[in-house]
């Protein structure tokens, strides 16, 4: 039976159905004015009806069915029969009865007056009445058997009134129940559904089997949502978000509302980059090779030479997917000038590869930012950091030397002063490597940058608290008297460059030398969360504002990490043609001990050992405190 009316209704033409309706307004109309009588005499045909207007019925019938079209209630949808329709069902039963009233003065008829007015009445209940009781009979044939959804409406207000009145025709959305944060909206029943506390979601979810959680609150600012969704999401329940009006008309925009990081504005102090001479002769009309070329430093390297218009630019790394996209991104600028773009996919701990690109490609200039540099995880996997930073620099860096390379430039890191972990000891130790090369190089000039966090760079705070904020918060610190020196990806890139320049017209030194950005004071990091936040439109939440939108949560240190960090590790500090670059003389291993710490470090990797890989770096690597902190007081 059940099966036969749903085919009925879904394969029913919308021709077929306004039939239907025009024929239900046919019957309505002489049905409700036989109840009228009946209510006026205690019977449906009395004999004063039967003599009277009996004949009257099939024009009534007529006429309503005329009145129904001209107002066009038979196009209305049951589904979407609401208060517009209901007013319409008004005006058609006042007309019907006009009509009646009409023909009931012309025909004599002694019924009294009231007899029209009452018509009327009846005739509008029982047609809304009747669209009303289809409709239900409409959605059980399509609700019975298949499964539903039962959802719970987040926001009681007018967004989700709206929502809970247009989930009710829904043929497979049930909902249930109301959640809203104001206290004076508890205990009532709205659009018919009762409104619950939030701190009754779990309750209320396990005793009304509640499947989703529609969050109706789209004038909550973007941290409070998510705040609420990963509550929700945490309890095993689907969370979606309506969007608010505005949005839904293009006023404002269905995406993330954050706006792009610019990461320049946090630095504390003016950008440099623009200040920095470009030192395009070292690399016009030059093969340069660039490895981890895919990487944050690497690409914007890249990018940045391609302007000084190199004979050819060769994009070494290891990393498929970050070798293609920089290949891309530099074709189309490429293009503009005669500088042939190589990708080459490959690791820099490979002799055999190295030696082959160094030789076909004829490369003049190296600049070496390939490396292992996420702290946490370079301390879970010790060996392949030293592997990938400090054998693959002295693969790297021998092979340069064997094939004439004019330059090489390793850039390196302020973790690798005095270092607290594995990854800026392997810097470290990657530094003296090349320094042990310079002083032995005839033909290679061996050089090195060090700088502070890149602001923008894959790892770093500024693109993780923009995430954290995306989500609602917390923004994590690992103490509150951390802070860093910070450059922008420009002031980096422009910084290397502007060494390979100056390590090549050094008539005092056949290399080795330390470049270092002057970067002012350090940031922060607390503050620069503070300001990301305000940044974005949001208030911190804490004592003094317990109202705001995102907390700063503080998580502790991680192993290996400092409170601070240093550039240097001597006092001694040479000038160089820019004032805000600095070239330092550091004290180095000789031939004989680099190549100790080598030896150990390769046999730490053939037997699989960390613990000796780390010992190796306590021996040679001077300052280094595996997972050390210093002292606070010194820090601060």
């Amino acid at each position: 039976m059940h099966d036969a009316l749903f085919e009925f209704v879904t394969r029913t033409s919308r021709s077929h159905k306004r039939l239907i309706l025009l024929g239900v307004d046919l019957l309505t109309a002489p049905l409700a004015l036989m109840v009228t009588f009946g209510l006026l005499y205690n019977t449906l045909l009395p004999t004063v009806v039967i003599e009277q207007t009996l004949t009257l019925l099939p024009a009534i019938g007529g006429a309503a069915v005329l009145t129904s079209v001209a107002l066009g209630l038979h196009r209305i949808k049951l589904k979407a029969y609401e208060s517009r329709a209901i007013l319409k069902t008004a005006l058609f039963s006042a007309v019907v009865a006009g009509f009646y009233g009409v023909l009931a003065t012309l025909s004599d008829s002694t019924l009294p007056g009231a007899a029209t007015v009452l018509f009327g009445i009846i005739l509008f209940l029982m047609s809304v009445a009747t669209r009303f009781l289809m409709l239900h009979f409409v959605l059980w044939i399509y609700r019975r058997g298949r499964p539903r959804v039962r959802v719970l409406i987040y926001g009681a207000g007018t967004t989700g009134m709206q929502l809970a009145t247009a989930l009710r025709t829904h043929e497979t959305i049930d909902p249930v129940a109301f959640v809203d944060d104001n206290p004076g909206l508890h205990q009532m029943t709205i659009a018919g559904l009762p409104v619950y506390p939030a701190g009754q979601i779990g309750e209320v979810v396990h005793t009304r089997a509640i499947n989703r959680v529609l969050l109706a609150m789209p004038s909550a600012s973007t941290p409070k949502q998510a705040q609420i969704a990963r509550r929700l999401q945490s309890m095993g329940l689907d969370v979606l978000t309506l969007p608010s009006f505005a949005q839904l008309v293009g006023v404002e925009e269905l995406v993330d509302q954050l706006a792009p990081v610019r990461p320049g504005r946090f630095l504390g102090r003016q950008k440099l980059d623009a200040e920095l001479p470009a030192g395009a002769g070292a690399y016009t009309g030059r093969n340069i090779l660039v490895t981890g070329a895919g990487g944050s430093i690497g690409s914007e390297l890249c990018r940045q030479l391609l302007t000084y218009q190199p004979a050819r630019l060769v994009l070494f790394d290891v990393s498929e997917l970050a070798l293609y996209n920089i290949d891309r991104d530099l074709r189309t600028a490429a293009d503009l000038t005669d500088t042939e773009i190589v990708p080459v996919l490959g690791s820099v701990t490979d002799a055999r590869v190295t030696r082959m690109v160094m030789t076909e490609q004829e490369i003049d200039v190296v600049l070496h930012a390939a490396a292992y540099k996420h702290v946490p995880l370079v301390e879970a996997n010790p060996l392949a950091g030293l592997a990938n930073n400090v054998l693959g620099t002295r693969t790297l860096a021998d092979v340069a030397g064997e094939a004439g390379v004019k330059s090489f430039i390793l850039i390196s890191t302020d973790k690798a002063v005095r270092p607290a972990n594995v990854m800026g000891a392997s810097k470290r130790l990657a530094e003296m490597v090349v320094q042990d090369l310079a002083k032995r190089s005839k033909d290679t000039v061996f050089s090195m940058v060090r700088f502070g966090n890149v602001l923008g760079s894959s790892g770093s705070v500024v693109p993780l608290f923009h995430e954290q904020i995306a989500k609602g918060g917390p923004v994590t610190l690992t103490h509150e008297d951390v802070s860093r020196y910070f450059m922008t990806i420009g002031e980096a890139a422009r910084l290397v460059l502007l060494a390979g320049s100056f390590a090549r017209g050094n008539d005092e030194s056949r290399g080795g030398d330390v470049f270092v950005l002057d970067m002012g004071e350090p940031v922060k990091i607390r503050e620069l969360a503070r300001q990301m936040i305000e940044d974005q439109g949001y208030t911190v939440r804490d004592a003094d504002n317990p109202d705001g939108d995102i907390e700063i949560v503080t998580t502790g240190l991680r192993p290996g990490e400092k409170l601070t960090e240093e550039l240097l590790i001597g006092e001694g500090l040479l000038t160089t043609p820019h004032p805000k670059i600095l070239r330092a003389e550091e004290s180095s291993l000789s031939e004989l001990e680099v190549a100790g710490a080598l030896r150990a470090l390769r046999a730490a990797l053939a037997s699989g050992d960390s613990e000796a890989g780390l010992a190796m770096l306590r021996r040679w690597v001077d300052g280094y405190q595996p997972g050390g902190v210093p002292d606070l007081q010194k820090s601060l």
